[in-house]
């Protein structure tokens, strides 16, 4: 505890540096989190930052929208671009999303001399090469905490609370909409369409769901993770994603059987071969911590060798949720301010002269084990049949569930779902399989695959 004395020290100390000064681009959820949590937490922020921080100037399409931060003296523009070349803002924090004019407002910011916070990971993730080789001549910062996992401080741990670990594999839910559909989905026993626009009518999810649903969002995350993690380029273009959309209700409780939930995953996996980046559904025990994140709430497991497995959970989107990661990042940059370039953390936890060549493997080259579901004909010699070609691929079973056979209209036998869950296997190796089985007279739909892990 601190007496009086120790106290007024500490103000004086912090009140002789002058104000750290910001410009919001974009007063949205955000942004207007941004400004409240800074006008309410201002001082406690300003002992840890070591000097003030205001928001001096603010862009918003609509200027009328934006009238609390008007109020309370914030230059307001219509124009982002005036901010970004306003010589009295020190910190430019973008939250206009997009990777048009955005890109062009954060490498005028640079080259003025500003730092930046942005939120954008869709920027980040298609332009962040770029982007941080630029920050790096011009010797500013490029801060990016709230662009993954909303509240969560994920980047901060793989940048520096693991900084002595060997990272082997990260694993997240990085995005609340599908994490959201699939809790309602298994809850509720209810098909994705009807789920998706419940999502919808609460705010959830985007009148154009896309990029949530199809796992673009969740990859834009995760290609920035691998990179700290691995200390490799951004390369949301080597990608694997799959969505959501073709799951089906019965697989969902078929896997429930079995033992398993589905959760829409981002994983990075460093392995001899390369670096693994993907995002799919993928079957994980319901026993782990991460099959049990429900809701909206985001999730996000680090393996490292020393310190072993961490979890970091929390909410991964919203106004004041995004809005600490932003607000953390800004006291980043007052802390490092005073620094060299060669003195900060780097940006993407490796010195830039030192980071690795290591490829992305394609979807074909990555090892995993299997929920198979397919559709049979129920008769005698069918599952031998199936069980021979995957052996001939080298695919051995796990495990095995049968339905009940039922009787289908017009259908001139029964038909049952036979779901079998695979040992680890190159996905390769399994897409030859599937090619020959598919082919059987016996096999009536296509054959749905879901990749599964323990994370163990």
């Amino acid at each position: 505890m601190t007496n009086g004395n120790e106290s007024s020290l500490a103000d004086a100390a912090t009140s002789e540096r002058a104000p750290l000064r910001l410009g919001l681009l974009g007063v949205g959820n955000v942004g207007q989190g941004v400004f409240d949590v800074l006008v309410r937490n201002g001082g406690e922020i300003e002992r840890r930052a070591g000097q003030p921080i205001r928001v001096v100037a603010a862009s918003r399409r609509n200027v009328s929208a934006a009238k609390a931060l008007a109020d309370a003296g914030v230059r307001i523009s219509a124009d982002p671009m005036e901010v970004v070349n306003d010589p009295e803002v020190d910190v430019i924090v973008e939250l206009i999303g997009g990777t048009t004019l955005a890109k062009s407002l954060v490498l005028r910011a640079i080259a003025n001399g500003k730092h930046v916070v942005t939120a954008n990971k869709a920027l980040l993730a298609e332009h962040g090469t770029e982007i941080f080789a630029t920050a790096h001549q011009a010797g500013v910062i490029v801060a990016f905490e709230a662009a993954v996992a909303g509240g969560i401080p994920i980047i901060k741990a793989l940048r520096e609370g693991l900084t002595a670990n060997h990272i082997e594999w990260v694993a997240g839910i990085i995005n609340g909409t599908t994490n959201f559909i699939l809790t309602e989905m298994r809850d509720k026993g209810l098909d994705f369409d009807t789920v998706l626009k419940q999502a919808q009518a609460l705010g959830y999810a985007e009148a154009d769901p896309t990029f949530d649903i199809e796992g673009v969002d969740a990859a834009h995350k995760l290609a920035l993770m691998s990179a700290i993690a691995f200390g490799v380029p951004v390369q949301f273009d080597k990608a694997y994603v799959q969505g959501i959309a073709g799951l089906a209700s019965e697989d969902i409780r078929y896997a429930e059987q079995l033992g398993y939930r589905i959760k829409l995953l981002g994983i990075t996996k460093r392995v001899a071969q390369g670096i693994e980046l993907r995002v799919h559904p993928t079957l994980i025990p319901a026993k782990r911590l991460l099959a049990n994140v429900e809701g909206a709430m985001n999730a996000v497991v680090v393996q490292g060798d020393a310190v072993g497995t961490t979890l970091y959970y929390g909410k991964g989107a919203g106004g004041e949720p995004t809005a600490s990661a932003v607000i953390a990042d800004v006291v980043d940059v007052a802390r490092a301010i005073s620094n060299t370039a060669a003195q900060r953390v780097p940006v993407l936890a490796f010195q830039p002269g030192a980071m690795s060549d290591a490829p992305i493997l394609a979807v074909q080259d990555i090892v995993s084990s299997y929920y198979l579901r397919l559709r049979v004909s129920d008769k005698a010699g069918v599952l031998a049949d199936l069980t021979s070609l995957l052996a001939l691929q080298g695919i051995s079973i796990d495990a095995m569930l049968q339905r009940e056979a039922q009787d289908v209209g017009g259908a001139s036998t029964a038909q049952t779902d036979l779901i079998i869950l695979t040992h680890e296997i190159r996905e390769g190796a399994l897409d030859a399989a599937l090619l020959d089985i598919q082919a059987l007279s016996t096999v009536l739909a296509p054959i749905v695959r879901i990749r599964k892990e323990e994370l163990a």
